[in-house]
């Protein structure tokens, strides 16, 4: 697989520095792209720079994911206008393990191949490096004039932002730059990839090895990925969309990706997946023959769904979307852990019953629709609607409204599902 011709047809290409593409035809390279360990998950906003990871190994090339631990401390002030709080090694720790974890699902860490992946912390070469030494070694290799060229600090010093600019922040780019020249002597590193924020950043690593060590380093980024509307990818009303199920439930992951419009699952299935042009051309093709059924947002979810979580996952987040949508969804609704069944349900009206009075066995469902969680007005209009067969409980139809409501009707010991005619969902909460 020719690795450039690969990310130039998924449209993963911003920028690439003369020389890389002979390069990668001329050896196995070794090429790295940092991640910012500042929470113990990785976002879907990472997922870009992972996926040109893993188009890099599956192409024969070695990828190395350095996790910034030391640039993590300090900031980078690319893109952003004011400086970030700073980590502790404890929490640098934790983090990186568990990023570790999730980086495993998409890049082969663990086999005895020449291109195995690696994961490096530039802490870890960073933190016995006295000041005095890296301002003699490195420092006076870069000139101020060449720092203050670089985008990412003009846009800080002129006047965008009220805070200016720390040295600190200022001092970013020789440590990146650094990590370049450090994986360089000791990795064979000759790429770094990274976002088109990161140009600058980079080439101040290309220039860095040329002058200290008269070599050759080369730079390739992928565009900053946007929705078709203009709204920042990857944020939901809720925040971040992430990788670890903790933050955000695999059905909602897989709702994230179901909902994109036509426009950006046409971007993202090239982005996101490894399906070959072939495959992605004929779903493109589908869509446009009958977009309803949206197959590219389909395909989409699972592949995505798959690869973060599990085949598993994915068929539970299958299930559960379908449970509002069926009347035979009975089996599936007690399947559901609590997590999955609350995203399912967020938006339905909620009602608070007492735990006492389902495992009593001694309160009619009539009563508990209509006193202890007004669900209805009246047990006449709730006793006509039973007669009708408009009324559900659990996804289950109800004709008797005089049955004792017990503790096996509960979900996760605690929920109950109402539904009234078709569309009318209540979820009681008994506490």
């Amino acid at each position: 697989m020719d690795f450039i011709e690969e990310l130039t047809w998924r449209g993963m290409i911003h920028n690439v520095m003369p020389g890389t593409d002979e390069q990668l035809k001329k050896e196995m390279t070794t090429a790295y792209l940092g991640i910012d360990p500042t929470a113990d998950s990785l976002h879907i906003g990472h997922l870009v720079g992972v996926m040109i990871l893993k188009h890099f190994q599956r192409a024969g090339h070695k990828p190395l994911a350095l996790i910034g631990g030391a640039t993590g401390m300090i900031g980078d002030p690319s893109m952003k206008s004011q400086e970030r709080k700073l980590i502790d090694e404890d929490t640098l720790r934790h983090n990186q393990e568990a990023i570790k974890k999730q980086l495993a699902k998409f890049l082969d860490f663990d086999s005895d191949a020449a291109n195995a992946a690696e994961l490096v912390n530039n802490y870890d070469w960073m933190k016995d490096y006295g000041f005095l030494n890296f301002i003699r070694d490195i420092g006076k290799h870069i000139t101020v004039n060449y720092m203050m060229a670089k985008d990412s600090v003009k846009k800080r010093l002129s006047g965008e932002s009220q805070q200016g600019m720390s040295f600190t922040e200022f001092s970013y780019q020789l440590l990146q730059g650094y990590d370049f020249l450090y994986l360089y002597r000791n990795k064979n590193c000759r790429l770094q990839l990274g976002g088109s924020d990161q140009w600058g950043n980079i080439t101040t690593g290309t220039e860095l090895i040329r002058r200290t060590e008269g070599g050759e380093a080369y730079a390739l980024t992928c565009p900053l990925i946007t929705k078709a509307d203009g709204g920042k990818f990857g944020k939901t009303e809720s925040g971040n969309v992430w990788l670890d199920r903790r933050y955000t439930s695999p059905y909602k992951f897989y709702q994230f990706w179901l909902n994109v419009s036509d426009a950006d699952a046409e971007k993202y299935i090239k982005i996101f997946t490894t399906l070959s042009r072939e495959e992605v051309e004929g779903l493109v093709a589908q869509q446009a023959e009958d977009p309803g059924q949206r197959p590219l947002q389909k395909r989409l979810a699972r592949e995505i769904t798959i690869m973060v979580h599990s085949e598993e996952d994915y068929n539970a987040a299958v299930e559960a979307s379908q449970i509002l949508f069926s009347n035979k969804a009975s089996e599936a609704l007690h399947n559901l852990d609590e997590a999955t069944l609350l995203d399912v349900m967020e938006g339905v009206p909620q009602f608070e019953i007492a735990l006492d009075d389902v495992r009593s066995g001694e309160v009619k469902l009539g009563d508990l629709l209509v006193e202890k969680a007004p669900v209805f007005p009246s047990k006449g209009e709730l006793r006509k609607l039973a007669q009708q067969g408009g009324l559900s409980v659990n996804k289950e139809k109800m004709a008797d409204i005089n049955v004792p409501v017990t503790a096996d009707m509960l979900l996760n010991d605690r929920y109950i599902l109402v539904q009234k005619g078709k569309k009318n969902y209540f979820l009681l909460i008994a506490r």
